[in-house]
């Protein structure tokens, strides 16, 4: 079998830019101003990238400031020991590549630097699904906030601390607030 051609993305990460997975990931992916979409994205190679507090803190840090979401929001997250959980409402002309590229940018920054290494920390590429209607927001961030108690790391979803969304009063120490209520076609 011959290797895919390997290109340095937005990210600065390179991409298989022609595999066939790689390609159905991105096939009929648009971005619609004010549409949410449940985002995920892995680790590189599945790693446990943040399963240490100090890299997981540091990386929710990045992941959680609402300064560095231009152009979207992020509604509610997880941050996994090897992926990422999100809802990302798109509130200008934004490109959601653009958004999730942005932010595991600053999270791998960010980590590699915590750890004093240089690296891949995100596979390339992500998996988004557009939320059609407002019955599939709460669904969708359930799902999103339950990951933790599912994989059996902690008993009750709040004991888990890598982890927001704008509808709740917990705010993990050091985890900066998203204030901003959803608007758009499903508030």
């Amino acid at each position: 079998m011959i290797a895919a051609a390997r290109v340095p993305n937005a990210a600065g990460m390179n991409s298989p830019s022609d595999s066939p997975g790689y390609r159905a990931l991105r096939r009929g992916r648009c971005s619609e101003q004010q549409r949410i979409y449940l985002v995920t994205t892995v680790c590189i190679c599945r790693r446990r990238m943040f399963a240490s507090d100090h890299v997981a803190r540091v990386a929710a840090d990045a992941i959680a400031d609402p300064d560095k979401w231009l152009g979207a929001q992020l509604l509610c997250w997880v941050l996994m020991p090897d992926h990422w959980h999100g809802l990302i409402q798109l509130n200008s002309e934004v490109r959601l590549e653009s958004v999730v590229a942005s932010m595991k940018g600053r999270a791998a920054r960010t980590v590699n630097r915590a750890l004093n290494r240089k690296g891949f920390v995100w596979m390339p590429g992500f998996h988004d699904r557009a939320l059609r209607t407002e019955e599939e927001l709460l669904p969708a961030a359930r799902y999103i906030v339950a990951n933790p108690k599912r994989a059996g790391l902690v008993r009750r979803v709040g004991d888990y601390p890598y982890w927001d969304a704008i509808w709740t009063d917990r705010r993990a120490s050091g985890l900066k607030a998203l204030p901003q209520q959803p608007s758009g076609p499903l508030s």
